[in-house]
């Protein structure tokens, strides 16, 4: 259409249409120049006609072809042109009238969302989500416009198509609001992020969802999304939009241990990049503040992880010493400054730096002190952690204090293994070996140290006996300490010192009488010789008094055997390490036998639980060292995994369970089977033997699974897993035979809970993918009587026929719902015993209950042969009363999914419901075919460029 208008430059719609699929040309100018004719038109209806008969060429090509593209980016910024800036003088009907245009295109995507064609309601929903997006901050349109542009899309986001899912949920993120908890926006976003099966969807559901009380934890849970770019970007979400408080501590931890252990190196990536560097700039950049958030106390091994990460990124040395801890001059952390914070950022620090080999000796060397220093720096604070009674550990304050003292404890133990003890022998080897062992014979050191500080003291020394001997003395001497003992006094003895003393005192008054008499008489040199004698005997008197006032027994030090359960522990736990870090091969040597027979086989017997399960923990690692051993001692832990304490149970089922994968499935078996005098060989005698040591072993296991601690489950299912791995999957087969043999009720138990977990499981879900046909068969094969390996006796009432009752009643649950034809087929495999009996009869009515209702044509047949089988055809129902007529999809649904379909795993083709990629989803796949040539493969791409310009003027021409 061109408009008559002499001497008027401004370009026809129809050429700019053709300008704008250009890349090069300015649309900034198209866009002036369009409305500027526009403007001077007093009837705006040709111009509106003529402009959506152009666009409509665009709409129609679902294809994101440059061209198109770039004529849908015109029509947005001349559309977006008429918005009129906010003024509240101005008059409602000149805003009208400037919103003429927008208000009108407005209006005619609404009109067309809901078209057959995919590529129509793509283009739409593209439209409508750049228009919303180009218009101002405070921009204000009609309330009624509003709520049918929300409503339209609302329908949008249910589209079939993956690609209009997505411009939906982008256009409707200006139409979002957070604070209303019913808000049905927020409500279609948290029903896509948890459900849409197409990744794309829920990360352009991530890009716009606004962060809240509401929709956080959906926003979370999509780190744990299956697809890597899902998880990308929602912790790229949560480190641009979510404060860190609004996090609970476990989340925080939970995404730091999650994004910095995941599988693709982007997600890693990110969490550095990003996450990290948000967390900390919301603390000022203080790395001990955020440490602080996360409760280092209680998520250790993530916290260091994270500090690596941060350690990795800086840019310089300085940067590392200056944001973390302040060392005094002695290159340590003082006493009374440390918390758990600091000392873990140290020990991090540490740790990082020593990796780095020679690159980060110099730097090292600043931030720890001499081996010896720090060794009297560790001896001094290990002694000073608070010692509790049991009254005051019912103090929650104060309980709480001691485990951060023992925290601090433990992470400047793990920095032992930083200093430079390179020289066995040395000085500084010898005093931090001496300060360890003197912390290890202190009564007050904690038990949760003792095997860290063990684990340090051997990795000191090289020589695996002085190993062995320094650990036994040390406990020999927690064990048998020397204290002062009292012995009783001689009563013979103490009576003659009496009698002496008394003796002695009546010689001192007569000795002071004849003084007395010299004197008088003037005798002085005999009073002299008198006197003399007086002091002697004083002094005398003095030593028989003092003597005698002592008291009765005699102090004297020597050994003392403590049996304590702490003490036992203590030991014992020093037992366990020395027992873990030696080497296997190396067998047990008479020393490690005598603490065997001495402390380890005494503790498996002590009252105390705690003792108990450490000594049985120490004999299971002591017979890994030695087959005899784990043969002389395997009845006593079978007999401990059956009678004792939970907790030991299963200490003792580990205990057997590492013998298994040790030493193999005849760990039982203490000599070689005997030769058949049928065979040289002696292969048959030998198999059969293996094979009944096999079956017993398994079918220990298998006992263990009605135990009710539920952690032997997981122990028991691992170990199968383990031994399977092991020995190949001739043992799966031989474990699968014993459990079901003696488990086919826990089978039956399990089918239906499993098959619900299949059919309501959401689509992001792995389960979502499973086909619940497949499982259901084979149930029924593990299920099946006559499959068995050893069939028990033929049974009134077998599991198949219990499972077909079952079967039955769930159908009659809901017979509309479309699992119902699942559970028609898993009828149709059954071995179902047709005698007549009470468990016929009831099959039979259930049947019939089924076949009244039922409407799907393949069940009714399934349920009727199944009738005839029991009962010949007296419950067979006439097919023609039953005739059901397949209703096609109505063309004019607006390309609506079905809940249906998504939920019950029917699937369709590639080109309807799903790909990994927005931009090429939906278009039919080519026939595979010759590789073609570089120059028909560059006149082929030239084909795909769309160009509006033939297909508008192939209708100008024919119109």
């Amino acid at each position: 259409i061109n408009f008559n208008m002499s001497g008027d430059s401004d370009l026809v719609i129809e050429e700019a249409f053709r300008r704008a699929q250009k890349a090069h040309n300015n649309k900034a100018k198209l866009v002036a120049s369009l409305k500027n004719r526009y403007n001077k038109l007093e009837d705006k209806t040709e111009f509106h006609e003529e402009f959506i008969r152009c666009l409509k060429y665009a709409m129609i090509i679902y294809t994101r072809e440059p061209a198109v593209e770039n004529v849908i980016d015109f029509v947005t910024k001349f559309a977006a042109s008429f918005e009129t800036p906010v003024n509240e003088n101005a008059e409602e009907e000149e805003e009208e009238d400037e919103n003429e245009f927008l208000n009108f295109l407005f209006n005619f995507l609404l009109e067309s969302h809901g078209a057959n064609s995919h590529a129509v309601r793509f283009r739409v929903c593209q439209l409508v989500n750049k228009l919303l997006g180009s218009l101002s901050e405070n921009a204000q349109i009609d309330d009624d416009l509003c709520d049918r542009i929300h409503d339209a899309m609302l329908i949008r986001v249910t589209d079939k198509y993956p690609n209009v899912r997505i411009q939906a949920a982008l256009a409707m993120s200006r139409l979002q609001d957070p604070s209303n908890f019913d808000c049905p926006t927020i409500k279609a976003y948290m029903l896509l992020l948890e459900n849409d099966s197409n990744p794309e969807v829920r990360r352009a559901v991530l890009s716009c969802i606004a962060p809240s009380a509401t929709t956080l934890h959906k926003i979370y849970k999509r780190t744990r999304d299956v697809k890597e770019k899902v998880r990308k970007l929602a912790y790229q979400v949560l480190a641009e939009k979510v404060h860190i408080r609004a996090l609970s501590i476990a989340q925080r931890v939970s995404l730091l241990h999650e994004g910095l252990s995941d599988s693709a190196d982007s997600v890693k990536e990110v969490v550095k990049t990003d996450l990290l560097p948000a967390w900390l700039h919301m603390q000022q950049g203080d790395v001990l503040q955020l440490l602080h958030r996360l409760d280092v106390e209680n998520c250790a091994e993530t916290a260091v992880t994270t500090l690596q990460a941060i350690f990795s990124m800086a840019t310089s040395p300085d940067d590392l010493l200056q944001n973390g801890v302040r060392l005094d001059e002695r290159k340590l952390i003082p006493v009374d400054s440390l918390t758990c914070e600091n000392v873990l950022y140290w020990r991090a620090l540490c740790e990082f730096v020593k990796n780095k080999g020679n690159e980060g000796e110099e730097l090292l060397e600043q931030l720890l002190p001499e081996a010896a220093i720090f060794a009297e720096y560790l001896y001094s604070y290990l002694k000073s952690i608070t010692q509790l009674s049991e009254e005051q550990r019912a103090d929650m304050t104060q309980l709480e204090m001691v485990m951060t003292q023992e925290y601090i404890g433990q992470q400047l133990i793990l920095l032992v293994g930083c200093l430079d003890i390179s020289e066995e022998g040395g000085r500084m080897c010898s005093r931090m070996v001496a300060v360890l062992q003197d912390i290890l014979l202190m009564p007050n050191t904690p038990t949760s140290l003792i095997g860290l500080l063990v684990e340090k003291l051997i990795g000191i020394v090289r020589d695996d006996a002085q190993k062995i001997q320094m650990v036994a003395e040390i406990i020999s001497d927690v064990r048998e300490p020397i204290l002062p003992i009292s012995e009783p006094v001689d009563e013979n003895e103490k009576r003659r010192k009496q009698v002496k003393l008394a003796e002695v005192r009546v010689q001192i008054m007569e000795a002071k009488q004849t003084l007395e008499e010299c004197i008088s008489c003037q005798d002085f040199s005999r009073a002299a010789e008198l006197k003399d004698s007086i002091s002697q005997l004083e002094a005398l008197k003095n030593q028989l008094f003092l003597e005698a006032s002592q008291p009765a027994d005699n102090i004297k030090e020597q050994r003392v055997e403590k049996s304590d359960p702490k003490t036992l522990l203590k030991c014992l736990t020093m037992c366990a390490e020395l027992f873990k870090q030696m080497n296997i091969k190396r067998g047990i040597c008479p020393t490690m036998n005598a603490l065997i027979e001495s402390l380890i086989l005494p503790g498996v017997s002590n009252p105390n639980p705690a003792v108990r399960n450490m000594a049985v923990i120490c004999l299971g690692t002591a017979a890994l060292h030695s087959k005899d051993l784990a043969n002389t001692h395997l009845v006593l832990l079978l007999q401990i995994t059956q009678l004792d304490e939970p907790k030991i149970r299963i200490s003792a089922l580990r205990a057997l369970i590492d013998q298994l994968l040790l030493n193999g499935l005849n760990i039982l078996q203490d000599k070689p089977a005997p030769v058949s005098q049928d065979d040289s060989n002696g292969q048959p005698e030998h198999q059969a033997e293996e094979e009944g040591t096999i079956q017993s072993i398994l079918k220990m296991l298998s006992e263990f699974l009605d135990s009710e601690v539920l952690h032997i489950h997981y122990i028991i299912g691992y170990t199968i897993l383990e031994l399977c791995h092991h020995y190949g999957l001739e043992l799966e087969k031989r474990c699968i035979d014993v459990f079901l043999q003696t488990n086919q009720e826990c089978v039956e138990e399990s089918f239906l809970p499993t098959l619900r977990t299949l059919f309501n499981a959401p689509v992001t879900s792995p389960l979502s993918e499973v086909d619940a046909s497949n499982v259901a068969e084979l149930f029924v094969e593990l299920t099946r009587p006559s499959a068995l390996v050893k069939p028990a006796a033929v049974q009134a009432v077998s599991v198949h026929d219990s499972l077909a009752v079952r079967v039955c009643n769930e159908i009659l649950r809901d017979i509309s719902a479309p699992e119902v034809r699942v559970y028609c087929k898993t009828l149709s495999w059954l071995e179902i015993n047709s005698e007549p009996g009470p468990a016929n009869s009831e099959l039979q009515l259930l049947l019939k209950d089924i076949l009244q209702e039922v409407k799907d044509k393949h069940c009714i047949r399934i349920i009727e042969k199944l009738c005839n089988q029991l009962n010949g055809d007296s419950c067979s129902k006439s097919a023609g009363n039953q005739d059901t007529t397949l209703q096609n999809l109505d063309d004019n649904n607006g390309g609506q999914k079905k809940a249906s379909t998504a939920k019950n795993g029917k699937k369709a083709s590639k080109a309807e419901l799903s790909s990994d990629e927005s931009d090429d989803e939906n278009v039919p796949e080519e026939p595979p075919s010759v590789r073609p040539s570089r120059r028909a493969k560059m006149a082929a791409v030239d084909k795909t460029k769309q160009d509006l310009t033939a297909l508008m003027n192939q209708e100008a021409n024919g119109s």
